[in-house]
């Protein structure tokens, strides 16, 4: 029954639908093989790294250099909050040693918890979104949802991406300048995302920002005298040459960047 009515929702997802039990909303199911690869791979990184902590964990209990009882969990805490997604994958037992080993006070050991490893290969890649829609077919519900977090993420894009702080909304022409600016904001996204398709390099265009914003400008600042014996400073705003990946990416976008920005004469030019 399990394997029974999922159809594919987009490429690489797959979706079910479950009634609620009183019939006024329904739970969609969404399962994504590649997202399932990723999340597992990165519960076996974490897994690693807690694990690998516990060992120094144990390695200063037995040294003598941990033994305060106390102190011990606080570290484990520590580590659990720093390797979160493996917070439950060993249970830890920190036991005070009746009798001192030589330097030991304290004694460290853990087991693999079976049911968290056997929940997370249920869980990863697996969604479940709940709806008060009913009679929709699983396909267009789960459009609907990546419609809506599009529309929630163009209200991020500009505090994220543009580095534009929002308005105060105490007025309701604030409100209205705050939506406007987060609906252009997500047009220049959606552009953007487009152009990137176009050119042959995907549809993600925080990937395109993130590689761009290594390219920088600066001013070249020469002293000068005219004829007439006049001093002044010539500013020069010259642009930095982009690394090899940025030029393909310009290139692919047909894009040329200028040498140089714009001269200014004046400081009050550089603001």
């Amino acid at each position: 029954m399990a394997e029974q009515n999922w159809v594919v929702a987009q490429e690489g997802v797959d979706v079910k639908l479950v009634p609620g039990p009183d019939g006024q909303e329904t739970f969609l199911l969404a399962r994504s093989v590649d997202r399932r690869s990723k999340e597992l791979a990165m519960h076996e990184k974490f897994i690693g790294h807690m694990e690998a902590g516990l060992k120094k964990l144990k390695s200063a209990a037995e040294s003598g250099r941990l033994r305060d009882e106390r102190l011990a969990s606080e570290r484990l805490g520590r580590l659990k909050e720093r390797f979160w997604r493996a917070s439950q994958a060993f249970d830890v037992t920190i036991r005070k040693l009746p009798q001192p080993i030589g330097k030991q006070h304290l004694e460290v050991s853990w087991v693999r918890n079976e049911k968290f490893h056997e929940w997370s290969q249920l869980v990863d890649g697996c969604y479940l979104l709940r709806t008060n829609l009913t009679g929709v077919d699983p396909a267009t519900l789960w459009k609907r949802y990546m419609q809506l977090t599009e529309a929630e993420w163009a209200f991020r894009i500009a505090k994220d991406e543009l580095a534009i702080r929002p308005v105060w909304h105490q007025k309701e022409d604030r409100v209205r300048s705050h939506v406007l600016i987060c609906f252009l904001a997500y047009a220049m996204w959606k552009t953007l995302a487009g152009w990137m398709k176009g050119a042959g390099l995907g549809d993600a265009p925080r990937t395109l920002l993130y590689e761009f914003a290594k390219i920088k400008s600066g001013d070249i600042v020469l002293p000068a005298e005219s004829a007439g014996g006049i001093r002044t400073t010539v500013r020069l705003r010259h642009v930095t040459e982009p690394e090899a990946e940025q030029k393909t990416l310009l290139h692919r976008l047909g894009l040329t960047l200028p040498r140089r920005l714009k001269r200014l004469d004046s400081p009050a030019q550089m603001k």
